[in-house]
């Protein structure tokens, strides 16, 4: 028997997510300039750069949320334009009141629907958190208060909540900031499951460019504009990789 909340290969067609000439301007200044790429089904395209080179703001001129010049486009293996698909994210950090008494059940629950918290009682809701806790490491916590997890428990929280309802594209920002290195890599091998298990198509930014050299399918040199692009292994070996982070892998 399948339950309801067991993530299914991405079923929209979606082959590629294309950025073309994305740019973002803030007052006079510029953020991101004609930054163009492709991220793909089944893989891993790791988004890195210094601080302040625009990661974040291309990310979120993806999403939508601000206002950019340029196009994302949706491709399906055929060339076809895909108007819409579900889009999964996960936020550097989750803006919220410590102290306020909400559960990790009651945050994912108000994820699911529009009624109040209170009037989502339902097994099947609740059966549907538990499962999905138990897809992303975090099984047992559905009972905590949110402001008592750590930072590894929290993000393992929020990937719950951005797969539902499973996602084309997974979009991750920092997604193991202040997270310790054995709860890094156990996140990235969660990541990599869920990418063999539904074909979606994951963009991370993220600063460990040790495992980014280990674990990403493709990599995106940002530095307000796109510098390089390509395999770990053509991006890490470049001389613009050398340039912007003097050479060491784990700058």
């Amino acid at each position: 028997m399948r339950h309801q909340n067991e993530l299914q290969p991405c079923g929209c067609g979606l082959c590629s997510v294309e950025i073309n000439h994305l740019g973002v301007r803030r007052g006079r200044d510029t953020i991101v300039e004609d930054a163009s790429f492709t991220a793909r089904c089944g893989e891993l395209t790791a988004l890195i750069g210094v601080n302040g080179a625009g990661k974040t703001t291309l990310l979120k001129a993806i999403l939508g949320e601000i206002p950019h010049t340029g196009e994302v486009i949706y491709a399906t293996h055929d060339d076809r334009r895909l108007h819409r698909i579900n889009i999964g994210y996960v936020p550097q950090k989750l803006d919220f009141d410590a102290s306020s008494p909400v559960s990790v059940e009651d945050f994912l629950l108000a994820g699911r629907t529009a009624l109040p918290v209170w009037l989502c009682g339902r097994k099947g809701d609740r059966a549907a958190v538990r499962e999905a806790l138990a897809l992303c490491g975090a099984q047992g916590l559905e009972k905590r208060m949110l402001g008592d997890l750590s930072g590894g428990e929290l993000q393992r929280v929020m990937l719950a909540q951005a797969l539902h309802p499973t996602p084309e594209l997974l979009i991750l920002d920092e997604p193991v900031s202040g997270v310790d290195n054995v709860g890094s890599e156990h996140f990235y091998r969660l990541i990599r499951e869920l990418i063999d298990r539904t074909h979606m198509a994951v963009l991370m930014v993220s600063h460990d460019l040790d495992l980014m050299r280990r674990e990403a399918d493709h990599v995106v040199l940002l530095k307000r504009r796109v510098i390089c692009s390509g395999t770990p292994e053509e991006v890490f070996s470049s001389g613009a990789f050398r340039t912007m982070f003097g050479g060491g892998a784990d700058a």
